[in-house]
């Protein structure tokens, strides 16, 4: 059994308003709950911070929370919601940001299942194969570096890890073996709160990837490997007509 969180914020600084945008007549955040719901968890709770976001889902039947505007992260929005609820410290709650609707609910289920299968493990996240030297090399596609135990032991927004022996002109002429870092987590109610509870880290300061102080300060996340990376979430309005594409090409 597993809780599904989605940190829905109304004030997105490249889109403001994104989970009310609408694609095929239905808010982001509707699309976003549906796949949440289609996963088989036990409920999904969206966490926002603006009224209009709370309206939004009691129109369409989903569970929300409102959370305190003053949070950094969406993860703090998880946590608090958490709190509120009182779930067990050795429940697991899955964190999908609420800017995916295109999200497979079966990714979901998956990373939920895999911190249900490893007791010693605190986190679950997903990785999928880089696919080409330009998303390599691109510091807004994080990088996951992976233990053959499946432990994931760094994340970064560098190339790594670095192929000494595959260099052009000093630039990476491959990136076999790459891993990047797919947005999803699944915590232990118990760690969360931990997490939560912990200032940011010097790695996590200076790569800005919130994970890092999970490993910073030893916890154990395990990494659920994908054949090729989930479609596109929403930042901008760009993204936003990408997805409506592929959306209408489902349809």
């Amino acid at each position: 059994m597993f809780h599904v969180v989605i940190p829905a914020r109304h004030a997105a600084s490249r889109l403001p308003g994104k989970p009310l945008v609408l694609i095929a007549n239905r808010p982001v955040i509707q699309w976003v709950w549906e796949r949440c719901v289609a996963s088989g968890a036990a409920g999904v709770v969206i966490a926002t911070d603006d009224e209009r976001v709370r309206t939004a889902a009691a129109g369409f039947g989903a569970d929300c929370v409102m959370t305190d505007p003053g949070h950094a992260s969406g993860t703090d929005r998880v946590a608090e919601v958490v709190r509120a609820r009182s779930w067990g410290a050795d429940e697991i709650v899955v964190n999908v940001q609420g800017d995916e609707p295109l999200i497979d609910p079966r990714l979901i289920a998956s990373v939920a299942t895999a911190l249900a299968d490893r007791p010693e493990i605190d986190m679950a996240t997903a990785v999928a194969p880089v696919q080409s030297l330009a998303e390599f090399l691109d510091p807004n596609c994080v990088k996951a570096l992976r233990a053959e135990d499946g432990r994931a032991l760094y994340f970064s927004r560098a190339p790594v890890p670095w192929p000494r022996d595959a260099l052009s002109e000093g630039e990476p002429a491959s990136c076999e073996g790459a891993w990047r870092h797919i947005g999803i987590y699944a915590f232990r109610v118990h760690s969360l709160l931990r997490f939560a509870a912990w200032a940011p880290t010097p790695l996590e300061m200076t790569e800005k990837l919130e994970q890092l102080r999970a490993l910073e300060r030893g916890m154990g996340i395990y990494l659920v490997t994908l054949a090729a990376a989930p479609p596109p979430g929403i930042d901008t309005p760009a993204d936003l007509e990408r997805v409506r594409a592929l959306m209408s090409l489902q349809a």
